[in-house]
């Protein structure tokens, strides 16, 4: 064989290889229509009640854990539970941020209830944030004049990038802000400037921090396989990772890479981006820190969150600020809060909404009996 032939050959075997391994990857994002729902042979559940419960779970939580389940006590009367393998002990040591998000769940779950014509009596159970039974609820047959518009919680997305700048309408904020927990720190004002330069060090501090790096790393779900495996965490999708990087990510990356000096500082580069884009900042308090109150500033939180999308708004928590006791202890003397402050919200208008990708484990992985 000549040089000229072995050349060709190994040239054509080469292209050969390089496609058919592009063929066999990773080779598009997951995302949440992707996911074909799951067969349930156990029949616990009633119809309408898996579907209340799934639309329940659609709630956000911290890095999409998804910290709750739900005990089945009797058809329509439920335990809604803490599951502390869904714990961020790094960054939500005292499980704060994870009452919160139950709190989502809960307001997702009463909205859902009265699509279906049912009512929810609420008994809390909980003393502390440790506490594994949280609330109970019973659902009861009702006649609601206006049933909760279910498309809402269905839409709900988080959204990163691509913000305008532009200042909150006055007619927006009042839609949008009518309570005294709820407060808008507009771009152009200085308290807005503080949090933009806090978000940063409190990333900068959290990124150093190992723990907290390898608590990321964790809930990553690099490859489409993993993804649809476990049904939450952080995917290329959710974290608006796309193309060409996208499919780097899910084909070369792993939790090892996380803990790299370059994955920390081009984390860092996003952030100080995403902070520049931005109408300003939306801060959700409370009057005191216990499981009653943190319940209903999540139920508070997920409210406002079902409210923005038909305002064309975007909102982003960025909650490192208070993650990290630097940054926390000088925030509400910075910016003249004296309320506690349990969100910290990015937001600002945008010219085309997505479509949600964050995926959701199925209602039967959460149930217990």
């Amino acid at each position: 064989m000549n040089r000229k032939n072995f050349i060709s050959i190994a040239g054509g075997t080469i292209i050969a290889t390089v496609t058919t391994s592009y063929l066999l990857s990773d080779k598009r994002n997951l995302l949440r229509t992707d996911i074909k729902p799951a067969n349930d042979n156990k029949k616990t559940l009633k119809p309408d009640e898996k579907e209340i419960l799934f639309l329940a779970s659609l709630a956000p939580s911290g890095h999409n854990t998804q910290p709750w389940f739900v005990q089945y006590v009797e058809p329509y009367h439920w335990i809604i539970g803490n599951d502390k393998s869904k714990w961020l002990p790094a960054v939500d040591p005292t499980q704060r941020e994870t009452i919160l998000s139950i709190g989502t769940f809960i307001q997702n779950l009463e909205y859902a209830a009265s699509f279906f014509g049912y009512g929810c009596n609420w008994n809390l159970l909980a003393k502390t944030n440790q506490d594994e039974r949280v609330m109970e609820v019973k659902l009861k047959k009702k006649e609601l004049k206006n049933a909760f518009d279910i498309a809402k919680i269905k839409n709900r997305r988080t959204v990163r990038s691509d913000f305008l700048s532009n200042v909150l309408k006055p007619e927006d904020i009042k839609y949008l802000l009518n309570s005294e927990f709820i407060h808008y720190l507009p771009v152009t004002s200085k308290e807005s400037q503080f949090i933009n330069e806090q978000t940063i060090v409190a990333n900068r501090l959290q990124s150093d921090r190992n723990p907290a790096q390898q608590e990321l790393a964790d809930w990553i779900r690099f490859s489409s396989k993993d993804a649809e495996k476990y049904r939450d965490g952080l995917t290329t999708a959710s974290m608006e990772i796309e193309g060409f990087s996208g499919w780097v990510v899910r084909n070369f990356y792993s939790k090892n890479n996380v803990m790299k000096k370059d994955f920390r500082e081009t984390g860092l580069d996003k952030i100080k981006q995403e902070v520049s884009e931005s109408a300003g900042w939306i801060l959700i308090t409370s009057k005191d820190n216990s499981v009653a109150t943190l319940l209903e500033t999540g139920r508070r939180m997920q409210r406002l969150f079902l409210k923005v999308r038909e305002k064309s708004i975007a909102i982003h928590p960025m909650t490192q600020i208070l993650e990290e006791a630097s940054t926390r202890q000088t925030l509400n003397q910075s910016i003249g809060i004296s309320e506690n402050i349990q969100f910290i919200l990015r937001s600002g208008y945008i010219k085309n909404y997505p479509s949600p990708v964050s995926l959701r484990r199925p209602v039967d992985w959460f149930i217990r009996k």
